[in-house]
């Protein structure tokens, strides 16, 4: 009998090749197969942290970057051009910068919109309106009208970073605890002062010397102790809140520590969400004595450190038309591990694992959710069959061997219009031709050289949703 590889057929050469690399755990399969897909629509961005729509007509996606600058291109791609640029009044790095944009819910007829920053001279929290140009909607003016500024003073770090209207017209915006670990100064817990806090103002109206009103439901509006702007309390990083446009029901992740990472729904009028007595559903031990489980709101559901994770980054309800996944699934993300999950009000589900740094979640005109990665990338999910029920693709083949160095094909067959991406596990696959298409097409997949190895060796890639091993011989 003949030794060496030449004695099998290709097929039967493959799959010992895989048999031998699971025997050998040379080869690390992803954690799950992915039940969703990323379409990029926007890239070469820079430190991008959020994405939205204005709710205006136009279709059109608001991209903000961390130095102090928000892009506007159509929804449904194309070049994006500069519509705000504040980076002379912005501290960017770490966690500082621009951070939230909110357009006013009748931004189509007043052109009202408003951010949220970290501010250049001293690192205090600004709220600013601004105002597009009624010649050019596709620029804003310069002129700035600050609302609100709230002192940061001591560390850099826990500047929470998100401004959205809620069902009822006001501004809610969510502030970090001032920095550090464990809440130092406990503002999270003070009442007077706005750190750790979810506020709500109402920006169409005045009240005395401020330049907004307190709404008269806030719950420690008046003469009742505490900060007027105040609407729930106890938060240490929220990272992103939302608003279920169907329900109108609030979600507010909420970053943990060293042990648990949180979510927040609904949110109570006067809450408070525990912090730093409470980091998730457990006592910190800071206030022990302070433990007492029925002085505190616990969150919906929260998660521990395992598997890289470490920093929740929130999203939304999935209210979209495309069906991309299942209609009223909560997405949100984690920053560290680069994963995407739902919660279908019982349990988490992984959906997809990426090797992104996801710095937030957002949401178009329609509904349809976005992912914005720090590495310059922003994209719509999609089904894992293109983004909507009616399609279906066929992927071949369902393995690849390649030699030393190759560029090898594979074949994607799919309903007209039927989106798809490609990703891979490992740098040394790459797709020449481009990682994403419409329809049936190509994908070309191309592996360097190598020389003088004893085994081959094996990664994968997802097409439409499909993982395909790759093994170079």
């Amino acid at each position: 009998m003949r030794s060496g590889y030449g004695q099998y057929s290709g097929d039967m050469r493959a799959r010992l090749l895989l048999v031998l690399a699971l025997c050998a755990g040379l080869l690390h399969p992803p954690r799950a197969f992915a039940q969703i897909q990323l379409v990029p629509v926007a890239t070469g961005l820079v430190d991008p942290v959020f994405v939205t729509g204005a709710r205006d007509g136009t279709r059109r996606l608001f991209i903000v970057e961390q130095a102090g600058t928000v892009r506007v291109m159509p929804v449904d791609g194309g070049a994006t051009s500069l519509f705000l640029d504040i980076r002379s009044r912005v501290r960017a790095g770490g966690e500082q910068g621009l951070l939230g944009l909110a357009f006013h819910p009748s931004y189509s007829s007043n052109r009202r919109f408003f951010v949220y920053y970290t501010r250049a001279a001293d690192g205090a929290i600004v709220i600013a309106e601004y105002a597009a140009s009624p010649a050019n909607p596709q620029v804003a003016d310069a002129t700035e009208r600050v609302l609100l500024t709230i002192p940061h003073p001591s560390f850099s770090n826990h500047n929470g970073g998100m401004v959205a209207f809620g069902p009822d017209g006001y501004l809610y915006i969510g502030v970090g605890d001032g920095g550090s670990g464990n809440d130092p100064s406990n503002n999270a817990q003070n009442k007077d002062v706005l750190l750790g806090k979810l506020l709500r103002i109402d920006v169409d109206r005045q009240s005395g010397p401020l330049p907004y009103a307190i709404p008269l439901s806030n719950p420690f509006a008046g003469f009742s102790d505490g900060r007027d702007e105040i609407f729930a309390f106890g938060l240490r990083n929220p990272w992103r809140f939302a608003f279920d446009r169907l329900t109108n029901q609030l979600w507010i992740a909420d970053v943990g520590q060293g042990d648990r990472e949180e979510v927040n729904t609904p949110i109570q009028h006067g809450g408070n969400y525990g912090w730093r007595v409470y980091e998730g559903s457990a006592c910190t031990n800071i206030d022990r004595a302070l433990c007492v489980s029925s002085n505190y709101l616990f969150p919906v559901f929260d998660y521990g450190h395992t598997s890289g994770r470490c920093s929740i980054t929130g999203g939304y309800v999935y209210r979209g038309s495309r069906n991309s996944i299942p209609e009223g699934l909560y997405v949100y993300g984690d920053f560290c591990s680069g994963e995407i999950f739902t919660w279908n009000g019982t349990a988490q589900q992984l959906v997809l694992d990426t090797s992104l740094s996801i710095s937030s979640f957002g949401e178009d005109d329609a509904g349809e959710i976005y992912v914005v990665a720090l590495n310059g990338v922003v994209s719509r999910i999609a089904g894992a069959n293109g983004g909507g029920a009616v399609c279906t693709q066929n992927i071949s083949p369902s393995q690849l061997i390649v030699g030393r160095r190759e560029t090898a094909t594979i074949s994607v067959t799919a309903s007209a219009g039927c989106e798809w991406t490609a990703t891979s596990t490992v740098e040394w696959i790459t797709f020449p031709s481009g990682a994403t298409g419409a329809g049936s097409g190509t994908l070309t997949v191309s592996v360097p050289p190598r020389s003088r190895w004893l085994f081959p060796r094996f990664g994968f890639i997802t097409v439409a949703g499909r993982t395909i091993v790759v093994i170079q011989r």
